[in-house]
């Protein structure tokens, strides 16, 4: 999937992703981070503005640097090195607020004729999990890696 995207600097263990947006309002540095959850080969997706007091993720910041889809397709190339060195890991994401969840969806649903060739994506209604379509809101999202594919 072709999109514009900012650089990566990543962990070594390529769970933690650092790059620099730069927008209208500047340039702000930005965390994507693969964490562990209590079920077998699903990882939780986070990412939001790196705090620049501890260097976690604030993930209630909403930046509105005129970038979103540089950010977006950077969050993507992160998916692909991720999933590159864990085939079988199921992402999960939703947003830290129904509205950026909301945006989530948005996104999704801007790329998903180019993504489907690359991943199965499905979308949760208060705790179901259905094949992601369009014009259905979702509570949060699940993404699969389509083996060999890239």
């Amino acid at each position: 999937m072709s999109i514009e995207k900012y650089d990566l600097i990543s962990s070594e263990n390529l769970t933690t992703f650092e790059f620099i947006s730069d927008g209208t309002k500047g340039k702000i540095d930005k965390i994507i981070q693969f964490s562990t959850t209590n079920y077998h080969n699903v990882y939780n997706l986070g990412f939001g503005d790196k705090d620049v007091i501890t260097g976690e993720i604030d993930d209630k910041i909403v930046s509105n640097n005129g970038d979103s889809e540089k950010v977006l397709g950077t969050v993507v190339e992160s998916l692909y090195i991720f999933t590159d060195s864990n085939p079988d890991a199921l992402i999960y994401a939703t947003g830290s607020t129904k509205t950026r969840t909301r945006l989530y969806q948005i996104g999704i649903t801007k790329f998903i004729e180019k993504a489907k060739a690359d991943f199965i994506i499905y979308g949760q209604i208060e705790q179901e999990w259905y094949i992601f379509e369009k014009d259905t809101n979702y509570d949060a999202f699940l993404v699969k890696r389509i083996i060999g594919k890239k």
